[in-house]
């Protein structure tokens, strides 16, 4: 795996699959290694994905200073890895909670960004909410699912405050178009992937600030694509439309009944979306 060094020294790893441009890629959970992106349904036989592990994750070092894995402190992170590929201007992908890091980096440096994707993102960069009464109504999508009742139980206790373990792993059906073994083994991972330490200070006080950073992106010029999936209540589509619009030239693809991991519902339709974004 290739190495480099962060602005405070901390050896980073990412991975390299396929050929043509590099698309740097970052990961969500937050701070979950980048093992559960694969190869992106595919989209590495266009691009070539430069896909980092955080700091604290994968096979990347953990930082002497536990605070350095706060989302905003993490965007030296990403301008080290432009550095070391020896990029101008790069391609961007956040998934999810890395979503959030790449806006982040995008809204400091706009500069170097040359095409944005943001594949079903978290909204916390840009102060967006997304409310229990949206969730359970794209959670009603999947009602005619054998799961959906101990599901939807769960959820109406997390989305009325009464959350417990037991009601975080029901809903977990939830996040995947199709609730199969490749799901479901996906999901098993991914808890032993994420560093919760990490986690806990990723969206720590001082991580965001969504004023300073819905302005820089009222102002960035370059293409972005939001990718929602259809049935995912992590990130609604009528929500990734409002973010959408903080943007001069986004657009925004729905991709029916995708997940909040759409590279696994339909490899062909999430890698052809991104694939005809980039161009």
């Amino acid at each position: 795996m290739p190495i480099f060094s962060a602005f405070d020294g901390t050896r980073l790893v990412y991975r390299v699959t396929g050929e043509g441009r590099p698309l740097i890629c970052l990961p969500g959970g937050p701070m979950q290694d980048s093992a559960y992106l694969r190869d992106l349904g595919g989209l590495a036989a266009d691009r070539q994905l430069v896909i980092l592990d955080l700091r604290g994750t994968g096979r990347s070092a953990a930082p002497r200073d536990p605070a350095s894995c706060r989302c905003d402190r993490l965007v030296d992170d990403v301008s080290a890895l432009r550095e070391h590929l020896g990029l101008d201007r790069v391609e961007l992908l956040g998934h999810s909670a890395g979503a959030n890091l790449a806006v982040s980096y995008a809204a400091r440096h706009p500069g170097t960004v040359a095409r944005l994707v943001l594949a079903t993102p978290s909204v916390f960069a840009v102060g967006l909410t997304i409310d229990g009464e949206l969730r359970r109504e794209t959670a009603l999508l999947r009602k005619d699912e054998p799961w959906f009742p101990t599901a939807f139980e769960a959820l109406q206790e997390i989305t009325s405050g009464r959350a417990t373990e037991e009601s975080w792993q029901a809903i977990s059906p939830f996040f995947y178009g199709r609730w199969d073994d490749r799901a479901r083994a996906h999901q098993a991972s991914a808890d032993q992937q994420k560093n919760h330490e990490a986690a806990a200070v990723f969206g720590a006080q001082g991580a965001f600030d969504p004023d300073a950073t819905r302005a820089a992106l009222a102002a960035f010029e370059a293409p972005v694509l939001l990718l929602a999936g259809e049935v995912d209540m992590a990130a609604p589509p009528r929500t990734l439309a409002e973010f959408a619009r903080l943007f001069p030239h986004a657009e925004l693809t729905v991709q029916p009944g995708a997940g909040h991991f759409p590279w696994l519902d339909d490899p062909d339709a999430f890698a052809s979306t991104i694939t005809a974004f980039l161009g």
